[in-house]
């Protein structure tokens, strides 16, 4: 015979439930007290440290991929500059050929 069928006369749901709001009633107390308030309290003020430093380090990382970005765009505006300068000296180089060809 079980704990709860025993101690209720054989009606082990019964027992359960009572057992059941014996536990939550106990728990609310134990969730409600000023231990687990101080235990909340501190928990949430960790929470918002890690939230801090997790905003500094997003903030650092955003402006390194600025200069990142920034950086490429000059990359790729000098590359297209030597292209052009070197497709005038080519076309230069053509007239030119062609000018001593014609001479």
């Amino acid at each position: 015979m079980s704990l709860f069928g025993g101690i209720f006369g054989g009606n082990k749901e019964l027992g359960l439930f009572l057992g059941g709001v014996l536990m939550g009633t106990a728990g609310i107390r134990i969730l409600t007290s000023d231990d687990a308030r101080k235990v909340y309290v501190e928990g949430t003020a960790a929470a918002l440290r890690g939230k801090e430093e997790v905003m500094t380090t997003a903030t650092t990382l955003r402006e390194n991929c600025e200069d990142i970005y920034a950086e490429a765009i000059e990359v790729n505006e000098k590359r297209a500059a030597k292209k052009a300068a070197k497709e005038r000296e080519e076309i230069i180089e053509d007239i030119t050929d062609d000018a001593a060809e014609k001479a």
